[in-house]
């Protein structure tokens, strides 16, 4: 059952959450039928998903027979045992986290300037310290390098975020859990309250 209390609509939202993350979960079908899950790194810029890697292997080989595939970000804040709000039952336990997923088609990347830009987002997504040469089409010491890295661009046909922290939960339940999290201080308890207050703006503490 879809939650629609959960969904999150605002591109603002998406951008955030995906700029802020390194890595997804890219999902395909070989020419068996096999669905394949592969972790990799990503950026996600002018409404696509882009990833890099050797123009060999299992993953390329699944694009090139089928080129529809699925995407998938997420990001675990914390879990959320039954007894914040619930000294007996265990229907409660939960976890707050955000989501996203794409459904869409993987085109390989061939034009240079593209794929120098996709790779400088990624260099600035995880090298934001600088530390080297802007990655260039046009630079000779990068061109062939260019021409060797395979990059996929994956156009999305539907996008659906899914961000859960208690959206669904009467007042005093919301504040039972806020309560559980303060006095519990987990390293990112304080952050999931904040997440609570912000899409539970209602929330009067």
């Amino acid at each position: 059952m879809r939650r629609k209390e959960f969904k999150v609509e605002q591109e603002e939202e998406l951008q955030t959450f995906l700029d802020e993350m390194s890595f997804g979960f890219l999902g395909t079908v070989d020419d068996q039928g096999h669905p394949r899950v592969t972790p990799l790194n990503f950026v996600y810029t002018g409404g696509c998903f882009y990833f890099h890697g050797s123009h060999a292997g299992g993953k390329m080989e699944a694009i090139r027979k089928m080129d529809k595939v699925c995407f998938t970000v997420a990001d675990e804040f914390a879990l959320i045992p039954s007894y914040f709000t619930d000294p007996q039952m265990a229907c409660p336990a939960t976890a707050y986290f955000k989501s996203v997923t794409a459904f869409g088609t993987a085109e390989i990347v061939t034009d240079l300037s593209e794929k120098a830009a996709a790779m400088e987002k990624f260099m600035k997504k995880l090298q934001p310290e600088g530390g080297y040469e802007t990655i260039d089409a046009e630079n000779p010491k990068y061109r062939p390098q260019l021409k060797a890295v395979a990059v996929v661009r994956i156009v999305p046909e539907e996008i659906t975020a899914k961000f859960k922290f208690g959206q669904n939960l009467k007042e005093e339940e919301r504040s039972a859990v806020i309560g559980g999290l303060e006095a519990r201080g987990g390293e990112r308890d304080a952050e999931t309250v904040e997440m609570m207050k912000k899409f539970c703006p209602f929330h009067s503490s």
